[in-house]
């Protein structure tokens, strides 16, 4: 019997675990996709460590979805460590993120990738 609890879209998102490729012409940019299950916790309640990167030309991550620290709350020297650890680092920032679904996980990091791509002119 199946579990109605079950995200469906979770065997998409582990089956890209050790996937890489090139996603433009001059196959400069690429993104690297790590996904594992791990046992459910209070740093990674949905059971699983990932890490969703866009690399640049020079190898450097421009931007990522991941969960392997705790990110700041707020900014500044008071700010406080946040339990959960999904974010998201940004160009220029890094946020919290809040983990959904593998679908919607997917879906932030695909739209990123794009925004960033058509912002460095690589994508129309």
């Amino acid at each position: 019997m199946l579990d109605p609890w079950r995200d469906p879209t979770l065997d998409a998102l582990l089956g890209l675990d050790g996937v890489e490729y090139f996603v433009d012409e001059a196959c400069t940019h690429r993104v690297r996709f790590v996904v594992r299950r791990v046992d459910p916790s209070p740093e990674r309640p949905h059971g699983l460590a990932y890490s969703l990167t866009l690399h640049d030309e020079r190898n450097e991550r421009i931007i990522g979805f991941d969960n392997a620290h705790p990110v700041r709350e707020r900014g500044g020297p008071s700010g406080r460590k946040r339990a959960a650890n999904d974010h998201h680092h940004g160009p220029r920032s890094t946020r919290r993120y809040d983990y959904l679904d593998a679908a919607s996980l997917l879906e932030d990091f695909w739209a990123q990738v794009d925004a960033v791509l058509r912002e460095k002119g690589i994508l129309p």
